[in-house]
């Protein structure tokens, strides 16, 4: 894997693409006015040698009906080689789909450029999801998923509308505490890049806030995602962790993008596992990275960490609830089971708790 965040170095990739005789999708993008018009820019250099056709009908959480029509456009064409994702976890996990379902069908995955404008860091794992017709997340992995080439464009990332960047920003975090208690998580690289990065989101996400377009701010965060989920590399054995798996339990079938998911439950799931003794270890080594000094109960400190997450939230403007979502009581028995794979006991729950807290 290249990572990859000068220009100049864009240009080059783009340049060899031309001298290679391939041919090439831009593939999905979410219909958002940004994304096209960066898209506009890749096909031009392209041009039309490489350029095998653009499919931007991939929208939020990357739905199954959507996908099967990118994969047929892609799989019907035996010149396309390589794919360019543009945009954040629904394109890039699509392009990552098309990619295994490639190899299913023919044997060989595809080559896969991504220029991410969000700070979702989908770029960063072996992993990617879609939604089937029940409104499910559907999981696929393998190694050769992870895309070979990074494009960090600041010009780029400038284009995304800063909510989206911003809850985005939130969801790196939420990997970056999440696997500081994974199981399979090594301290070197995994947990001392995701220290690293949960500092400079904590520092540059309010930073972004007051100035949208200050480059320096953009790659400092652009880094920070990457740190936050590249440790992990082909170490993610079983579930990642609470917060996310409520996350794909109220995101696909609510509606409610992924970085909002993170912004309802990453605090409360910090505190909840604050009652673990070895989790509320992890948890409290970040708070002298957020200017917070540590006491002697690992417990009080993890619960502070969640609440310096929640006073960054309502810094940013991304405090939020369940019912901005329509996501009522009635519901809770179902998210809950699916986040928990249970209908009962302790966690079960607390769970259910702590959604209740956040109607």
């Amino acid at each position: 894997m290249a990572l990859l965040r000068s220009r100049s170095t864009f240009y080059l990739i783009f340049r060899r693409i031309h001298q290679k005789p391939l041919s090439s999708l831009a593939p999905p993008s979410q219909q958002k006015p940004h994304s096209l018009a960066l898209i506009g820019q890749v096909e031009s250099l392209l041009g039309p040698k490489h350029h095998a056709g653009t499919f931007t009908n991939i929208t939020q959480h990357a739905p199954v009906a959507q996908l099967d029509e990118a994969t047929d456009s892609v799989l019907n064409d035996p010149s396309i080689d390589t794919l360019i994702s543009i945009g954040g976890g629904s394109p890039i996990d699509s392009a990552k789909v098309i990619s295994y379902r490639s190899h299913e069908k023919h044997g060989g995955f595809l080559f896969h450029v991504t220029i991410p404008t969000t700070l979702s860091a989908a770029e960063c794992t072996m992993g990617a999801g879609y939604t089937d017709e029940k409104g499910t997340k559907v999981a696929v992995a393998h190694p050769r998923l992870i895309p070979q080439v990074i494009l960090y464009d600041s010009t780029f990332a400038k284009e995304t509308p800063p909510k989206l960047w911003l809850s985005t920003g939130i969801r790196s975090l939420d990997h970056t505490v999440e696997l500081l208690y994974y199981p399979t998580a090594s301290e070197a690289p995994t947990k001392q890049s995701c220290l690293t990065a949960l500092s400079q989101l904590f520092e540059y996400l309010p930073k972004y806030k007051k100035e949208p377009d200050n480059e320096d701010h953009i790659t400092r965060l652009q880094l920070a995602s990457f740190m936050s989920l590249f440790g992990l590399g082909l170490n993610l054995k079983g579930s990642f962790g609470l917060s996310h798996n409520l996350g794909y339990a109220l995101g696909s079938p609510y509606g409610i993008p992924h970085g909002m998911t993170s912004c309802l439950t990453l605090p409360s799931v910090v505190r909840l596992k604050a009652d673990n003794p070895e989790d509320a270890e992890q948890i409290a080594r970040i708070l002298p990275l957020i200017g917070r000094q540590r006491s002697e109960d690992d417990k009080k400190d993890a619960i502070r960490v969640g609440d310096a997450i929640d006073e960054l939230l309502k810094t940013l403007g991304l405090d939020t609830t369940l019912k901005d979502y329509n996501v009522d009581e009635d519901r809770i028995p179902k998210i809950t089971k699916m986040a928990t794979n249970s209908d009962e006991g302790e966690l079960y729950d607390k769970v259910a708790s702590l959604i209740r807290s956040k109607l």
